[in-house]
């Protein structure tokens, strides 16, 4: 097992470098780069001497050569193409491709990020902040859906072909055809104030005055703003899950064994739960892992932008916009290699729940 880690870490290096240099590719063919966005936000304004009205993000800045805007700025004519040449040396812009490149990757290696383009503030203390609340929603995700999706599963596999059976399909199908932002949007309009009820909160995981509430009324609040991300993403999240755990017991009902247990006279009951389930839930309980990382990149993309949830996903995505690449490099890199540890630890529980399992005997 050993030789096995290690060839899966010594492949997640191609792996995580061919990830950053399509990324990077395509950043250099992507318009309306970081300079050109403040050249545009500098010719919005006609002449101002503040950066602040293209943007929130881009007012209060660290740039050395936005001290003289005014100075260089030359209304209709135009910037000053020495103030252009100073703004793409501040962002590094001056060097070529391929030595940014590979001045990234070093840093990379050495968790060094750098500062954020448009904020005064380190990356990776930037995304740490942020992290805490994809997490909790790829953690939520994932324990309500397998609380949900392992009893569904085991009553359908038992009753397969009955009319629960089949009514239920229908449901997972709907929940498995919908994206879960879809159902966000519909919550919204039904329960956020939008053309029916008002009983949930719009945006936020906590309340403007979460920090003066009591304990007890913290954590109601808390579960009243994550009510309605969590229930588009568990009516998304759970299909999967469900028929996989259906189809392994099915497959498990039919052996041999079961046949034999149940002709020693063993209840139903006894036959299920003491010689079925552990084999049946195998690939269940493996999976846990991968599917709280599709929770988590789900969550992080989706809802957080849609109920405005402070975290990976909506800083990533006000990044692009913004083109803050130090930021949306670093979340890249740092959610691929977290995708690839999780894609490894996966594999591990496997051979943790059934050691018959020996990947060594495989090939990567």
């Amino acid at each position: 097992m050993g030789a096995y880690i290690l060839r899966r870490i010594l492949l997640m290096i191609p792996t995580l470098f061919g990830i950053m240099a399509l990324a990077f590719i395509v950043v250099q063919f992507a318009p309306g780069g970081p300079v050109e966005q403040i050249i545009a936000s500098l010719n919005n304004q006609g002449g101002n001497d503040r950066l602040g009205s293209g943007g929130g993000d881009v007012q209060g800045s660290n740039f050395d050569a936005a001290g003289d805007v005014s100075s260089k700025y030359r209304g209709a004519q135009g910037l000053d193409p020495e103030f252009i040449k100073k703004l793409e040396k501040q962002f590094g812009f001056d060097k070529p491709p391929l030595e940014r490149f590979g001045m990234m990757l070093w840093n990379y290696i050495r968790l060094d990020f750098g500062d954020s383009y448009f904020r005064d503030i380190p990356v990776l203390k930037l995304i740490l902040e942020k992290m805490p609340v994809s997490i909790s929603l790829g953690i939520w995700i994932t324990i309500l859906s397998y609380l949900i999706s392992i009893p569904l599963g085991i009553r359908k596999a038992v009753k397969d072909g009955s009319t629960f059976d089949v009514w239920t399909s229908g449901v997972v199908i709907v929940g498995y055809a919908i994206p879960s932002f879809l159902f966000g949007i519909l919550l919204m309009v039904l329960f956020a104030g939008g053309s029916y009820w008002d009983w949930f909160p719009l945006r936020g995981i906590v309340s403007d005055n979460w920090s003066e509430l009591s304990w007890p009324n913290k954590i109601i609040d808390y579960f009243w703003h994550m009510t309605l991300p969590l229930t588009a993403l568990v009516l998304s999240a759970f299909a999967t899950s469900t028929l996989l755990t259906k189809n392994s017991f099915l497959e498990e009902i039919r052996k041999q064994y079961v046949v034999t247990a149940r002709a020693k006279g063993l209840s139903e009951r006894k036959v299920l739960y003491g010689h079925v389930f552990r084999n049946a839930m195998l690939i269940v309980i493996a999976g846990f892992p991968g599917a709280f990382i599709s929770a988590f990149f789900t969550g992080a993309l989706l809802i957080e932008n849609i109920f405005s949830l402070d975290g990976l996903g909506l800083l990533g995505f006000k990044s692009v916009l913004t083109r803050d690449y130090p930021v949306v490099f670093a979340n890249l890199y740092i959610t691929s290699l977290l995708g690839m540890a999780i894609g490894l630890l996966s594999d591990l529980t496997y051979t943790w729940v059934d050691p018959r399992i020996d990947f060594e005997r495989r090939d990567v």
